[in-house]
């Protein structure tokens, strides 16, 4: 398991790298001088009138004078460091904000991962077995449904009948001179949205994995020993479909930050979904790129945690690495 594990780390390791290689090419192959997209277009404006001097002094400074390989090492050396520029929007270094909003995010991600993977799973999991009758035929009709529609959208529908609602928050993070209470209830329809969409697709997945297991042979030998359904689902049917549920939400973390994202702007939730949105909007460039890897580590990070899990559940993995 341990080979398989390094195997992996590697592998996350050489998307890195790529991913800051993408990131140090997306301002040099931005149309026009890439100092104006660093300080910004006032910022630009204000340099140049006290003389090439002061320009050159800050492009020695961000690293952006000599060759494109003396850039880019400088440029990896700085990322590795976690200096990842100046926010002239802000007016503070970049790194101090985009870990700042980070945790407003996980605080919204994390419980919506779990509650929908636990919710989904486990209500995919009956309604695979109890397949056949009429309420369990409408069931994913429902899901199905409810995960076609974006959830931004759904967010939407949430705000305006929540607006209707008198001393419902709509929006923010927490309310002057509130406590950690204030916080939950600024969160509960951002978190209900994301959990709901996520539950909808991790129904699926479970249910068609259970479906598919139900004709196996060793489903109908513990059948004929006398062994109940209940015990027959959760101690044989799950042991099956668990690694392959936990590959689909790994592969699913990075799809539901990008949706948590867009449910942040929707009700204004201060995470990193606001603060890109901020950053595009004021061409803040250093913010963008820092925000964007960030978002790359984490869910790089999400994905190896499922992969150790993966590897615990499976016991082929585990037997292929002592045989190995």
């Amino acid at each position: 398991m341990m080979q398989v594990l390094l195997k992996k780390f590697f592998l996350y390791i050489l998307t890195l790298f790529v991913i800051g290689s993408l990131n140090f090419c997306l301002m040099r192959l931005m149309p026009g001088d890439a100092m104006v997209h660093l300080l910004g277009e006032e910022g630009y404006a204000y340099l140049s009138g006290k003389g090439v001097d002061a320009l050159e002094e800050l492009k020695t400074e961000f690293g952006m004078d000599g060759s494109l390989i003396k850039q880019y090492c400088l440029h990896l050396k700085k990322t590795i460091a976690g200096d990842w520029g100046y926010s002239y929007h802000f007016g503070r270094p970049v790194s101090g904000i985009v870990f700042e909003r980070l945790l407003w995010t996980l605080l919204l991600l994390f419980p919506a991962v779990i509650l929908g993977t636990v919710l989904g799973g486990w209500i995919g999991a009956l309604s695979g077995w109890r397949s056949r009758t009429r309420f369990e035929k409408f069931l994913p009709l429902a899901f199905l449904c409810l995960y076609a529609v974006p959830g931004y959208c759904l967010s939407l529908l949430l705000l305006t009948a929540a607006a209707h609602i008198r001393g419902f928050p709509v929006g923010g993070v927490l309310t002057a001179g509130g406590s950690y209470w204030s916080i939950l209830h600024h969160m509960a329809l951002p978190l209900f949205v994301l959990t709901l969409h996520g539950t909808a697709y991790k129904y699926m997945i479970m249910r068609n994995a259970v479906r598919q297991e139900l004709d196996a042979p060793y489903v109908l030998t513990a059948l004929a020993r006398g062994l109940t359904g209940r015990r027959v689902l959760f101690g044989h049917i799950l042991k099956n479909t668990l690694p392959a549920y936990i590959s689909v939400v790994a592969l699913n973390i990075g799809f539901m930050a990008g949706g948590t994202l867009l449910v942040e702007v929707v009700f204004s939730w201060q995470g990193m979904g606001t603060l890109l949105y901020q950053a595009v909007l004021s061409r803040d460039y250093p913010l963008l790129s820092g925000a964007l890897m960030v978002l790359c580590l984490s869910v790089l990070a999400a994905n190896l945690t499922a992969d150790f899990f993966y590897s615990v559940s499976d016991p082929r993995i585990r037997e292929g690495d002592h045989a190995a």
